[in-house]
């Protein structure tokens, strides 16, 4: 046996990935992954790119796509220059830079509670103690001697629950992060699709003092496919980000990069970018419905004012991996909710539903099936007095 490092012990596959892949299978109907609709594509329409982009390029990355995305962000209202953009290999990547950058064995890291998983499974991944960041006490506990290195955060349409902070929770923990010198990440790759109005400020622009780490993604709004994605950080940050960057690989797709500059570029993109939100929307309270007539009677959740997911709670315990291995079988994916959380709670057991993916038709065949298995599980817990002792939380 080759002798392995440490951290490979307690390393396992991200049961995303893994439900991405069955999501393949014929007929499956999935709801698990943050897939973008299919049919999204359509609208994409770029030319060949140029064959000098096949030689190798700059670590930071192409300067005509940072300067591109420097603009953007200045419209958000992030001042940030092209000199402090860094070009990702999707977003994962820039989860993986600020986790080497801050994390030793033992640091500890803010997050939600429930937060993205793989954000989770790379911080751990690196040896971190993850402590809970309360939206109307961010700084809770926090003192010179206890306190996060990072601190990351999802706070515009957070993937899994779709909630977006206002613009008090935003100021709060710009204000705790300036006060104790924590870095804050900042993850937002939701942010362009919303279908209500409420507060986008990045939190990183209202941040005085505090390292900040900010960073977005081509993979909602373009193509996940091209796996591009983008940072922007503070300057004391960015010079190890990006000689961590080199260390990892050396550069990005250039042809990625092209087409994302292209898409930028493009004088249709507001149009696009507007059907792109109506067909999302339209989705989002197709599925809305299909949830109140399926699972109303079994469950609870918000409708999302933009982003992917649906956050769904049921209204009594069961077997969730009863449950997932079931809704497999009849041809069903989701993502339950245990997955998100950096501690196990005693908690009703949730559901994170995505509702872009599947067509109308489909995505209503499936919560209806979702809501039998669902309703047969807790038939099954009144009748069997065991079950709830199997169905407890370990």
């Amino acid at each position: 046996m080759a002798r392995l490092s440490e951290r490979v012990r307690d390393l396992h596959g991200s049961p995303v990935r893994a439900m991405l892949a069955a999501a393949q299978s014929p007929n499956m109907i999935s709801f698990a992954g943050g897939l973008p609709a299919s049919d999204s594509f359509e609208d994409v329409d770029l030319p060949p790119p140029p064959k000098s982009l096949l030689q190798y390029g700059p670590s930071e990355g192409e300067p005509a796509l940072r300067a591109a995305v420097a603009a953007e962000l200045s419209r958000i209202g992030l001042e940030c220059p092209p000199e402090r953009i860094l070009i990702l290999s999707g977003s994962q990547q820039g989860i993986d830079l600020a986790a080497k950058l801050h994390i030793d064995p033992g640091t500890m890291v803010g997050v939600e509670s429930p937060t993205y998983l793989a954000a989770l499974q790379a911080f751990r991944f690196f040896g971190a103690r993850c402590r809970v960041v309360h939206r109307n006490n961010p700084a809770h506990n926090w003192s010179a001697k206890a306190r996060p290195a990072l601190t990351y955060v999802n706070p515009t349409f957070q993937n899994p629950t779709g909630y977006c902070w206002s613009a008090a929770e935003r100021d709060a923990l710009a204000a705790a992060c300036d006060a104790h010198d924590v870095t804050l990440f900042e993850d937002d790759p939701y942010r362009a699709l919303a279908y209500d109005p409420c507060e986008r400020t990045p939190i990183c622009a209202r941040v005085k003092r505090a390292p900040w780490i900010y960073q977005g993604s081509f993979s909602k709004t373009l193509a996940p496919g091209l796996r591009v994605g983008f940072l922007a950080a503070s300057s004391d940050l960015f010079p190890h980000l990006l000689n961590l960057k080199q260390a990892a690989d050396l550069h990005t797709n250039r042809l990625g990069q092209w087409y994302a500059l292209r898409s930028l570029q493009d004088p249709k993109r507001g149009e696009r970018m507007e059907r792109l939100v109506s067909r999302y929307r339209h989705r989002r309270d197709a599925f809305a419905a299909s949830l109140t007539r399926h699972l109303g009677d079994v469950a609870d959740w918000a409708v999302p004012a933009g982003g992917l997911f649906f956050w769904v709670t049921l209204n009594a315990r069961i077997d969730m991996t009863l449950l997932l291995d079931r809704a497999r079988k009849a041809g069903v994916l989701f993502t339950p909710g245990e997955h998100f959380l950096p501690y196990p709670s005693d908690d009703l057991p949730s559901l994170r539903l995505n509702f872009s993916h599947a067509g109308e038709l489909e995505a209503d065949r499936g919560l209806e099936i979702l809501g039998r298995l669902i309703r047969e599980a807790m038939e099954n817990r009144k009748r069997t007095p065991r079950y709830e002792m199997a169905a407890a939380p370990h």
